[in-house]
């Protein structure tokens, strides 16, 4: 699907960006991978990794309508990733946050229209589903956007959806690599915010790949979730320290107990697949109408009212043998 395609990955230097990429470049032979994002650091420290002649690094900011604009010119496939996504930060900077995620959303739908882009699929997370911070506010509204702006294709061939899923096993900033150092660093206990608290494990390859489905797969405004492991937090912790106490510090300001990535308040809009979920859009499309039956032929059924897809009621979950076998993948 994506051989002598045009590839954008905004915010392309991240976690994500880098493993798309080295997976694209392995599975295909795209015409260009365009890594859009604004520090020019990581592009040149990126660039000395990925340096095939397909690869273009275009230095930009979510907030530049008009770059987004130049960059997506002739581009196939977009893959929007850029995002402040720290919640503390958010909360302190919230004008910050919001100019990011929601009006740089809003210039990434406007460019991708503007240049015709064929399909545009937006990275979300569980916290943009019943969000209780801003970071997840921010994201909800992003999603919102990226459904709604296939009501204003037209006659253009632009289709946009979103990706949902849980904590990236190892990304920056999650708990995995902060225990990790932690433990390097000698610590005597580690922190546990609520003995009962799960979250939704990925690992970064199962993240990529199931974005590159979604890319067949999509119609245009569904919400994809993948059906992915939970695992409680002080199994975790366990598992990577087994002979370290835990000391309970408390949930932090905009955090829950249970991640959430299908609420019940949409069940009566969600489908349930072999592998994963689809939450149709609440508003009607003229392209589509029924999205029962992905383009792929996958068949979905329609999940019982009241259902929600949370990390505390799932019903796989990751031992400790296979949550050390995720991380060293």
């Amino acid at each position: 699907m994506f051989n002598n395609k045009s590839v954008l990955i905004t915010g392309g230097t991240g976690s994500f960006g880098k493993k798309y990429t080295e997976i694209l470049l392995k599975k295909y032979k795209p015409n260009k991978i365009i890594i859009y994002s604004r520090d020019e650091l990581k592009q040149f420290e990126m660039s000395q990794v990925f340096n095939a002649p397909c690869m273009r690094y275009f230095i930009g900011d979510v907030r530049d309508a008009e770059r987004l604009k130049e960059a997506m010119q002739g581009v196939d496939f977009v893959i929007h990733a850029a995002a402040l996504k720290q919640v503390p930060a958010a909360e302190y900077n919230p004008m910050e946050c919001i100019k990011t995620n929601i009006h740089g959303a809003e210039n990434v739908i406007q460019a991708a229209l503007h240049n015709n882009v064929e399909k545009i699929v937006a990275l979300s997370t569980d916290k943009a589903a019943n969000p209780i911070n801003l970071y997840g506010a921010t994201k909800l509204a992003s999603d919102k956007l990226f459904v709604a702006a296939n009501n204003m294709t037209g006659k253009r061939k632009c289709r946009f959806s979103v990706a949902r899923y849980g904590n990236v096993i190892g990304s920056r900033g999650s708990v995995v690599p902060f225990f990790k150092q932690l433990i390097l660093d000698g610590a005597k206990e580690l922190p546990i915010t609520d003995v009962n608290m799960t979250r939704f494990l990925i690992t970064l390859e199962q993240g990529v790949e199931f974005v590159l489905k979604g890319f067949e797969r999509m119609y245009g405004g569904e919400i994809f979730v993948p059906k992915i492991p939970s695992m409680k937090i002080t199994d975790l912790a366990t598992a990577l320290a087994p002979n370290l106490a835990h000391k309970v510090v408390g949930i932090r300001p905009g955090e829950k107990l249970h991640e959430i990535m299908c609420p019940a308040d949409d069940s009566h809009l969600t489908l349930e697949f072999d592998d994963h979920y689809v939450i149709q859009p609440t508003i009607r499309f003229a392209h589509i109408v029924e999205f029962a039956t992905n383009a792929l032929g996958e068949k979905g059924k329609k999940v019982e009212q009241g259902f929600e897809y949370n990390s505390g009621n799932n019903t796989e979950w990751l031992s400790k043998e296979e949550f050390l076998k995720m991380c060293e993948g």
